[in-house]
């Protein structure tokens, strides 16, 4: 990335996003600790197959508590999945192969299994969010932290 996040365009900034899901999905946080559980609960706008917002553009108005993340924000949060886009980038590290801007494909982040698809519930039927506690939202799947995609070989490996 040449572009520091600060002065990224709107458009430069949103392609950022993998579309994996997880920062739509419900967490917790505990008083007492202040370490935030997540939940395979996803948001009611988020289609838990594509793993896209239904609403996007109105999606604040209709989730009251539904963020736009920007990157002042990106030191406080602490809930963000260690495979995502803003935070690596803020981190200084490189995005993974599996990651839209680099594969060239959507399609890419589901195949490495980081997406939520298929692994999610809407809060409209999910009932209490303390019965659907989750590690995984807050983990990196195996292979997904690789820069590029497992078992590829490139010149300098030859």
């Amino acid at each position: 990335m040449t572009v520091p996040l600060s002065q990224m365009t709107r458009e430069q900034w949103e392609s950022l996003c993998d579309g994996c899901g997880r920062c739509c999905l419900h967490k917790l946080r505990d008083d007492e600790t202040d370490e935030v559980v997540f939940t395979d609960v996803a948001c009611r706008l988020l289609d838990t197959t594509t793993c896209l917002c239904t609403d996007y553009p109105h999606r604040q108005r209709r989730v009251q508590d539904c963020i736009s993340l920007t990157p002042a924000m990106l030191d406080d949060i602490d809930w963000l999945p260690p495979t995502c886009g803003y935070r690596l980038i803020h981190e200084g590290k490189p995005l993974p192969w599996w990651h839209p801007l680099v594969s060239g494909r959507a399609e890419t982040v589901h195949e490495a299994g980081v997406s939520v698809s298929g692994r999610v519930i809407s809060e409209r039927r999910a009932g209490a969010l303390e019965d659907h506690i989750v590690q995984w939202p807050g983990e990196c799947p195996p292979g997904a932290e690789c820069v590029r995609k497992p078992g590829c070989l490139t010149s300098s490996d030859r």
